[in-house]
């Protein structure tokens, strides 16, 4: 793990990012259990723990810069990804974890007990059907579908001041969104040639029904 540690520590410089040495511990521990899960549970294609260092958790924490409020939802959280490396790195942000897959939830809940993690909970839910008690501040999705379905889908998890951050590999033409100011943003992920960008968006207009 020593060689994980390094890369995560020249990472987080890069990207200018502080964390104590419980939290480096937390990451380096998440995906140590991400390793040992995936060979029942088949939650990554990535099998080795220093390839997940880029791509997992230093993919996860290069949106940091964009997380705002108290409440953050992050939608087919998949293995828990961004949602906990994002959680670890703030831990007075309260984080659900969704997703409609019952090993990966399953694994996310362990994940979350393990690391001692408070102020995460999981849901195991398709996001449509999904209602809470409270609006989020923001939404954050790995980019699952096209940005109407996405806007579509969860523009009732979030209040009138939040946005949905979309995560996509590589920026493209954004489409015109009915109610919703969108904005691209370039992403640099250290280790990681491969582009990457974020989509913001901003809705003008809530949906008349929650």
């Amino acid at each position: 793990m020593e060689t994980c540690k390094k890369t995560l520590i020249a990472g987080l410089e890069t990207l200018n990012l502080k964390l104590d040495e419980t939290q480096i511990e937390q990451l380096l521990s998440f995906i140590s259990l991400l390793e040992k899960w995936n060979k029942a549970y088949n939650l990554t294609a990535i099998r080795n723990k220093e390839a997940m260092v880029s791509l997992h958790l230093l993919d996860s924490l290069a949106i940091v810069p964009f997380i705002e409020g108290n409440t953050v939802i992050d939608i087919g959280t998949g293995a828990g990804l961004p949602g906990i490396p994002l959680a670890i790195y703030f831990p007075s942000i309260q984080f659900t974890l969704l997703d409609s897959n019952a090993k990966k939830t399953r694994f996310v809940q362990q994940a979350i007990l393990e690391l001692k993690l408070k102020n995460v909970t999981v849901s195991h839910s398709r996001v449509e059907d999904y209602h809470p008690e409270y609006f989020y501040d923001i939404l954050i999705t790995r980019a699952f579908a096209s940005l109407e379905d996405i806007v579509a889908w969860t523009a009732h998890l979030i209040n009138d001041q939040g946005a949905i951050l979309a995560m996509k590999g590589q920026s493209s033409d954004i489409p015109e969104l009915n109610h919703a100011k969108t904005t691209l943003i370039p992403i640099e992920v250290p280790g990681i040639e491969a582009e990457r960008c974020l989509v913001k968006i901003q809705l003008t207009q809530q949906l008349e029904e929650r």
